[in-house]
């Protein structure tokens, strides 16, 4: 199929109109329509309901659009490897929710391109439920995360405990308030341990999907949150922040994933790097 049926498909899918993807695209509304014709034409089902409000998917839309996005992630992948072949032997696309970057993958990725020059890597952050999806679509090699489910096809290894603990930046001598906590969303799995535990902070003042960047906030501001202990240890060592007494802990396993079948030559390194680095957490 056309990849650019595929593109024209997903830009009418996010304006929600033919006249604003043309734009976005560059093309015309007629080249638009001809190609999302051709796309309904191949797949002989309509994946739009057009109106004078504009274009809204239809159940073999809503069906298509995963597709597409993989589609077009492959292509955008083959195109990104042929153009590195010149210059390196391999390429890896690695993929992890955020808060593992900081601190752990990031360190990794350093090594490995010490270690292996020759291999470009591609790092992207993104939920459990989208680096599963790829891991499926064959658009990444590996992805590490909080208790994946298992994809088809694929090896979970485990590679060490993540502990979250709770840290202020207020004073020791003022009174914690549920105004100065800051509820940093590490998941779908600590969104419920916490509402179970915390049941009194389930809407706070402040909710950040941002990841370990967040603790800028917190050391910019008098506030609580929860973070990855390996994340805070350094600022909790001096002083910056501090981890109140009782205060609740929440421990998540943190697993590799990457496909049965693979090129050892890379992978074994690539794994073995990884292994060792979770080693070094502590």
């Amino acid at each position: 199929m056309d990849i650019n049926l595929a593109r024209t498909f997903l830009m009418v899918a996010e304006t929600g109109s033919f006249i604003e993807a043309a734009a976005k695209l560059n093309i015309t509304q007629s080249t638009v329509s001809a190609r999302i014709k051709g796309l309904e034409d191949l797949l002989g089902r309509p994946v739009f309901e057009r109106s004078k409000s504009g274009a809204d998917l239809t159940t073999a839309g809503e069906q298509f659009r995963k597709h597409a996005l993989a589609l077009v992630r492959v292509w955008q992948r083959a195109q990104l490897e042929v153009s590195l072949s010149d210059q390196h032997r391999d390429h890896l696309a690695v993929g992890a929710t955020m808060g593992l970057w900081q601190g752990f993958l990031l360190k990794w990725v350093a090594r490995l391109r010490t270690q292996s020059p020759d291999i470009a890597v591609t790092a992207i952050s993104a939920p459990s439920a989208t680096l599963t999806q790829r891991l499926i679509e064959g658009t990444l090699d590996l992805a590490v995360m909080y208790r994946p489910i298992q994809p088809p096809g694929h090896v979970v290894e485990h590679l060490f405990d993540e502990e979250f603990v709770l840290v202020t930046s207020a004073k020791p001598s003022s009174r914690r308030t549920t105004s100065d906590y800051v509820f940093v969303d590490w998941g779908p799995d600590f969104q419920q341990d916490h509402a179970a535990a915390y049941p009194e902070l389930t809407n706070p003042g402040l909710h950040l999907d941002l990841g370990s960047i967040s603790i800028d906030y917190l050391l910019a501001n008098e506030a609580s949150a929860y973070f990855p202990a390996r994340i805070v240890k350094h600022h909790v060592a001096r002083g910056r922040l501090r981890q109140p007494k009782r205060a609740r802990r929440f421990v998540y396993p943190v697993y590799m994933v990457y496909p049965e079948t693979r090129d050892e030559e890379t992978y074994e390194q690539t794994i073995q790097g990884l292994r060792s680095a979770a080693a070094r957490i502590g």
